[in-house]
């Protein structure tokens, strides 16, 4: 009995060094290149950059159109626009790279018609959303133009959604965005109710002030006397909402990135986003 006690002890310590050796090693190791397909949708050479339409990189972040840092040696000169491609993309904390990349065939881009487009017309990545005005929930008149030269990642929500899925998960998404992006001091996240009947600054900050009043970089407004400048944000975004004066409020949600200039650099549908995944692809376009 003593003898197997001795020798279950001698198997034991072993194969904790064997973890323990294991752990040091990969913790050494660099990360593996990400793989990742899609579209060329704009090449800038002298910027020693690729604009594509990606698909989900797996375990990193949402299918987007995004700019990827090139190696000023990869001159891409065998590379056109609307090639699909599949390339690495080298993350760590030395640097942000796309490389290697290889060519699979022609791939779809969507034609952009301008024929139709109005103020109302989605915008895309580059593109500049017009200029709106909200209130903070101290009732003070809050401008897009006016950034601050701040970049923003806004999202829109109302305070009466009865789904916990919808609406307050998208605030809970953002509160924990401004959690892990706390460093980056020059981003704000924003989330504007779209219910500019009955969410007004004093019961948007009875109901999300406490929350956020730790986080400086988070911030809540109203819609209230600025339902025009709401509705034409919400759909150059992508999103839409209706039925808010019948009581019956429907939308389609969005987040979307903004530069301090108010440009697109990135869009995310929905609500089914994660955060980790959006904050990957923020720290990866801020970079």
């Amino acid at each position: 009995m003593i003898l197997l006690r001795f020798f279950f002890k001698k198997m034991m310590k072993n194969f904790l060094l064997l973890l323990i050796s294991l752990y040091i090693f990969n913790c050494g190791k660099s990360r593996l290149p990400y793989q990742v397909k899609g579209t060329i949708h704009e090449i800038h050479l002298e910027e020693n950059e690729i604009l594509i339409a990606h698909d989900t990189i797996k375990g990193l972040m949402l299918p987007m159109t995004m700019p990827f840092p090139l190696d000023p040696a990869n001159m891409m000169t065998s590379f056109q626009v609307g090639d699909s491609v599949h390339f690495e993309l080298l993350w760590n904390e030395e640097k942000v790279l796309a490389e290697n990349f290889k060519y699979i065939g022609k791939g779809n881009l969507l034609e952009r018609d301008d024929f139709f487009s109005d103020e109302y017309s989605e915008k895309f990545f580059g593109d500049t959303l017009d200029d709106a005005s909200f209130l903070s929930l101290d009732s003070n008149l809050i401008k897009l133009s006016n950034s601050d030269g701040n970049y923003r990642f806004i999202s829109f929500i109302f305070s009466r959604c009865p789904m916990p899925n919808l609406c307050p998960a998208i605030f809970m998404k953002n509160k924990i965005l401004a959690e892990k992006l706390k460093t980056i001091k020059n981003l704000k996240l924003i989330l504007i109710s779209f219910d500019y009947i009955f969410d007004t600054p004093s019961v948007l900050k009875d109901v999300y002030g406490p929350s956020i009043e730790e986080n400086i970089n988070i911030q809540v407004f109203s819609s209230t006397r600025h339902i025009e400048d709401a509705y034409k944000l919400i759909k150059q975004s992508g999103g839409d909402f209706w039925g808010v004066e019948k009581d019956k409020i429907g939308h389609k949600l969005v987040s979307v990135l903004i530069g301090p200039d108010r440009k697109v650099l990135g869009s995310w549908k929905g609500d089914k986003w994660e955060s980790k995944e959006v904050e990957n692809s923020i720290k990866l376009l801020l970079k």
